[in-house]
């Protein structure tokens, strides 16, 4: 590894994100964490799949993600689905804060990451789909297929 390269290595997604929603402002924020959950963070046993971030006057947090209990912890394990403290500047949050506000917006996670052995989360400030809305998305990506595939026909003839 060179100098100045950072190593990131993502543990989880939230694949329904881009499908539910129309991704806005994208945020990195750092994850406060007890000792057995940043090592199930690190085994990759979280899931972001029915989170969301709420902000509490001038805090936010990661509400409703899962990372699973660690093994070897046993009695002294976390609770799988425990709020978690988001560490974001004062001015991010207002924004968020004020961009939330706004009918229809909410900010959800999009994946988590660990940097530099430090566990980040990207999060997003979105705005939910209508079911037209998907299918729209759905018949674009059907038709560019086709083109494709017929691209790809004609280059073997």
């Amino acid at each position: 590894m060179n100098v100045g390269e950072e190593s990131t290595k993502v543990v989880a997604t939230n694949r329904k994100a881009s499908r539910d929603y129309f991704l806005e402002d994208r945020l990195e924020a750092g994850i406060v964490l007890l000792g057995t959950e940043i090592k199930s963070v690190r085994a990759g046993q979280v899931s972001l799949r029915e989170s969301y971030v709420r902000i509490d006057g001038r805090e936010a947090f990661l509400m409703n993600a899962h990372i699973a209990p660690y093994d070897p912890a046993s009695r002294e394990n976390h609770e799988p689905k425990r709020p978690r403290k988001l560490l974001l500047h004062r001015r991010e949050i207002v924004r968020l804060f004020d961009q939330v506000r706004i009918r229809g917006r909410t900010i959800i996670p999009t994946k988590m990451y660990l940097r530099r052995g430090r566990a980040k989360l990207e999060i997003a400030l979105a705005t939910g789909k209508k079911k037209y809305d998907k299918r729209r998305e759905i018949a674009k990506r059907d038709a560019a297929r086709e083109v494709e595939r017929a691209l790809r026909r004609k280059g073997r003839k």
